[in-house]
């Protein structure tokens, strides 16, 4: 099967181990180093980021999110809210007998 989609020139090739999927080397470790390449990982890491720089990407991040999003056409929009506005105005409906159903039965067994 991989030797059938790397010969397909797709340029689409499975990575062969878990480390490869998540972007890690699945080599050895660099020599020199006696802890497993822990400390090549945590050297790696960018140095610290200011709380604003970091409200700058969330707020970049939310824009790009808000652009992949599908709005809703004018006339789904408004079908939409009539149907939530119907759906409301039976659930208040259902609660306002349901209340008034315990409040008349609260009345007869207890009396006035």
């Amino acid at each position: 099967m991989t030797e059938e989609r790397e010969a397909s020139g797709d340029g689409r090739e499975r990575p062969s181990t878990a480390a490869d999927r998540r972007g890690r080397r699945s080599g050895p470790a660099p020599t020199g180093d006696t802890r497993g390449g822990r400390a090549a990982v945590r050297e790696a890491r960018p140095a610290r980021v200011s709380p604003f720089a970091k409200l700058a990407r969330f707020l970049r991040e939310v824009v790009a999110e808000l652009r992949k999003v599908i709005w809703p056409t004018r006339n789904q929009l408004v079908t939409y809210t009539i149907v939530v506005l119907v759906f409301v105005s039976f659930m208040v409906a259902l609660v306002w007998l349901l209340d008034l159903a315990f409040a008349q039965g609260v009345q007869y067994v207890f009396g006035t």
